[in-house]
């Protein structure tokens, strides 16, 4: 039995009215967070025992035995906090598990960055202010060791269910190897599975995105069970190497070029004058009810250009079909996979925490810190809402045969 809703939400704005008043100190995001914290494990616990404090029960599971102290470093700074502990021993949150790996891989990031006499001074700063300076290369190591135990693990989990649709996406971080900072991607795709759950089922850092680099992610998910043949629709940005890879792993699914991405790429073929005509122009594209009339929506649009740029017309003639194929799936799943937002999303979070390192000292470090991302974010899916409602997959346009990656 949890603590009743009311009873929280007054002691929130109870520990609100604290912090704002004019005694509160400088410290006040700290108390915050540490007071949240503590709020959350005595809430874990209750659920726990079935009991509140001092509560009489038949549902009782067990009983109060004291607390344990237990320190945790976060972005606001060290939480003291009281962990509950039970008479049978059989109570462990999942909150520093869970919750807090991004958080770990973060600080560690910044240790890292430290020891290794990499950071800068701004990074030595924030570390300083964080972590302290009482910490050593054996136990950096350490700790590394420990959260790679978790992470590698995850990465290289078997794959068990059938995946209908992929959507995959990079970003590059700075990574200092050899005395030499250098821009290094991280390369992450997302699976749908064929009951409507999506999940992170791939993340790998790689040089760049050539075929070879995108070829070993495919080879990887393959090996770990994932059937080609399932795979219905790959949506991503144009990339020749990554389209190289697409039709030797996945030769039957459909590609659908990200149209957000696409939007971005015409915006650079015409004058800054034009870019937003351009844009509204492509959305009245994309919005339309099916694939015929996109097509002829299309059709008036490189008519209407061909005139006034016939290079910008010729280059929408050859690329524009790519934005066009989820007009070949089932209505409720167009809008959901006609761009790669849904993965950049995950890919801010990791910005938000990588701006901080600035530049990390070793490809590992940073694998460590998205993986733990990606690995909560993907946690969260799986734990929440069906993200498609899926039906047999059925083409829209019967007669025509999904538009495949193109060299």
């Amino acid at each position: 039995m949890s603590q009743p809703q009311s009873s929280v939400y007054a002691k929130l704005r109870e520990k609100l009215e604290e912090v704002n008043s004019e005694e509160a100190g400088s410290e006040w995001l700290r108390d915050l967070v540490e007071w949240l914290y503590q709020e959350m494990l005595e809430m874990e616990f209750t659920e726990h025992v079935g009991a509140r404090r001092y509560e009489r029960t038949s549902d009782r599971q067990g009983y109060r035995n004291g607390y344990r102290d237990r320190q945790l470093h976060t972005r606001v700074g060290t939480l003291n906090l009281r962990v509950p502990r039970d008479r049978d021993g059989t109570f462990s949150t999942r909150l520093f598990e869970r919750c807090q790996r991004s958080e770990r891989a973060l600080i560690l990031a910044l240790q890292e960055a430290y020891v290794n006499g990499v950071s800068t001074r701004k990074v030595r700063r924030i570390t300083e202010k964080l972590c302290g300076t009482q910490f050593s290369k054996d136990q950096v190591s350490r700790m590394a060791q420990r959260l790679d135990d978790e992470l590698d693990p995850w990465r290289q989990r078997p794959l068990h269910r059938d995946y209908s649709y992929l959507v995959m996406d990079a970003r590059y971080e700075y990574i200092r190897e050899d005395g030499q900072v250098a821009s290094e991607g991280v390369l992450t795709v997302e699976g749908i599975s064929s009951k409507g759950y999506r999940q992170v089922i791939g993340v790998s850092m790689a040089p760049g995105e050539d075929a070879t680099s995108w070829g070993e992610i495919f080879r990887a998910l393959v090996d770990r069970g994932l059937d080609p043949a399932t795979v219905v629709c790959v949506t991503s940005d144009d990339h020749r190497g990554l389209r190289e890879a697409l039709r030797r792993y996945f030769p039957h699914a459909g590609w659908q070029r990200c149209q957000a991405h696409y939007q971005r790429n015409a915006a650079s073929k015409v004058l800054r004058k034009h870019r937003g005509e351009v844009h509204d122009q492509l959305r009245d594209v994309f919005a339309a009810t099916d694939l015929k009339e996109a097509q002829r929506r299309a059709q008036q649009l490189i008519e209407h250009w061909s005139g006034r740029s016939p290079a910008f017309a010729e280059w929408l003639e050859e690329t524009i079909e790519q934005t066009l194929t989820v007009f070949h799936l089932p209505k409720g799943h167009q809008v959901r996979l006609r761009t790669t937002n849904n993965l950049e999303k995950l890919h801010q979070e990791v910005k938000r925490r990588t701006r901080v390192v600035r530049i990390f000292p070793n490809r590992r470090s940073c694998l460590r810190l998205v993986s733990a991302l990606a690995m909560e974010q993907s946690d969260e899916w799986l734990t929440g809402s069906r993200y498609l409602t899926m039906p047999e997959h059925e083409p829209v346009e019967e007669q025509e045969a999904m538009p495949q990656p193109v060299s």
